[in-house]
């Protein structure tokens, strides 16, 4: 017996080494998720820290008014988006030197268009949001759409490669030099100007770390006509997807700054960053990983490696749902342990965040399987319909039942485009029902639980 259970061991240490070592996709794909495993969570463990820190400097209304930068910021930036990262990740151009420059050309003078952008949109926003201290804040946050411009394309190669032991030490030095920076500044200056000097500051460190610490020839301001083709060809469909995709990402904080405070928007904000953490975990993995390995699987759809595929999504699952539980369960002691009673609110609110980002987090790589395929227009069509959905239960919720029933639309909207994913996933060979159908039941048993 214990002979037998000695080999067993063995067996397994000997899989680990092969895993931890090996150059082909699937010990690269679990080297890779283990790496942007702690990359994220060393990232989110520094901004928790720095959030803990900040809330006892600043008041509320800052996190609101931030909340509310970042929401122009990031909607400028979507609504640009070309798709140069996942262009790079699937053409078969992804490593010719002249295709990277070009793409880096193209993203350069992406952020100075971005930042003119952020000039103009300053007085309309400080309107419309109430907020006149927004003319002077956008123009100086919008500069760091010009310094994300010039990141060299190393970071895509890298990605491309699943080689993410340096690009790991980058962003988790960035963050933690950004973070304290900001921390700095917030105690000298208390006001919001210390988030936005500080976002503006963290943008120049990462540039300036990547060009240091990322192996690669320096990218070139170049122009390959057939290399923009690509590019542009790609990014068609990529283009108004990330338009309507901002609605996604953003739109919850879009409509309720119209409808909250700057306090309560502060304090949703607050709940959203706690309860948030492992869907953008899942997100961080999948957007590096699943392409690539989406990728090779279409080259070789063999039985073999499909049923590898559903097990590694059903474990990519299974993890982020029983984060999603603990810190649904655990929300208001948490928020109550963590922050003074100016957040007491959020408790509530990380529980119900948590619990409505179940439905997304079921189906989150299908739309990954279609980019893998060059299938952009699939992709935006799907992105259309899940947006308008989006926005359609969200801002009804936020109307007749303030933030609860919002993200209550939240969940209705995810369950209403399920049909539409299901047809963009079985064209592209990576649907699995019986993944989508267990997990569904588990999450509803999680909400009966906590809700009834």
């Amino acid at each position: 017996m214990r002979a037998r259970l000695q080999d067993r061991l063995a067996m397994i240490r000997a899989r680990i080494g092969m895993l931890m070592s090996g150059d082909s996709l699937l010990p690269r794909a679990f080297r890779s998720s283990i790496l942007t495993l702690v990359s994220f969570g060393g990232q989110q463990g520094i901004r928790l820290a720095s959030n803990l820190i900040l809330t006892r400097l600043l008041f509320p209304e800052v996190f609101g008014l931030m909340a509310i930068i970042m929401v122009v910021i990031i909607g400028l930036t979507t609504f640009s988006d070309v798709g140069i990262g996942p262009a790079i990740l699937q053409s078969k151009r992804g490593d010719d030197q002249k295709f990277l420059d070009t793409a880096y050309t193209m993203q350069a003078v992406r952020g100075v268009v971005l930042w003119i952008c952020c000039c103009i949109m300053a007085v309309p926003a400080a309107r419309f949001y109430e907020v006149p201290e927004l003319v002077w804040y956008l123009p100086v946050a919008g500069l760091t759409t010009i310094i994300y411009g010039l990141l060299p394309t190393t970071v895509e190669s890298a990605n491309r490669h699943l080689k993410m032991g340096r690009l790991t030490l980058v962003e988790l030095l960035s963050v933690f030099i950004g973070t304290s920076v900001t921390i700095i500044l917030a105690a000298l200056m208390g006001s919001a100007w210390a988030l936005v000097i500080g976002l503006l500051l963290g943008a120049i460190i990462k540039v300036i770390l990547v060009l240091r610490l990322l192996p690669g020839p320096r990218n070139r301001f170049t122009w390959d006509r057939s290399a923009a083709q690509e590019l542009i060809s790609f990014g068609k469909w990529i283009v108004p997807s990330t338009v309507v995709g901002f609605a996604l990402s953003q739109g919850d904080k879009a409509v309720l700054g119209r409808y909250l405070t700057l306090t309560e928007l502060g304090i949703y904000n607050i709940a959203f960053f706690l309860a948030s953490f492992p869907q953008m975990l899942a997100t961080a993995i999948i957007s590096r990983l699943m392409i690539p390995v989406y990728r090779d699987l279409n080259e070789d759809p063999s039985p073999h490696r499909k049923r590898r595929m559903r097990v590694m999504r059903a474990g990519m699952t299974a993890m982020v749902m029983l984060m999603l539980a603990a810190v649904a369960t655990w929300a208001v002691p948490l928020v109550e342990f963590l922050y003074d009673d100016r957040y007491r609110d959020a408790g509530g609110l990380v529980t119900l965040v948590a619990l409505t980002s179940i439905p997304p987090v079921i189906v989150m790589t299908y739309d990954q399987g279609a980019l893998a395929v060059g299938d952009s227009r699939g992709f935006f069509w799907l992105t259309f319909v899940r947006a308008v959905l989006f926005m359609a239960c969200f801002v009804t919720g936020a109307h007749y039942g303030g933030i609860p029933g919002a993200l209550l639309g939240q969940a209705v909207a995810a369950i209403l485009a399920y049909p539409m994913l299901v047809r963009l996933a079985r064209r592209s060979g990576v649907w699995d029902g019986w993944h989508d159908l267990t997990f569904a039941i588990l999450g509803l048993i999680l909400a009966w639980l906590l809700l009834g």
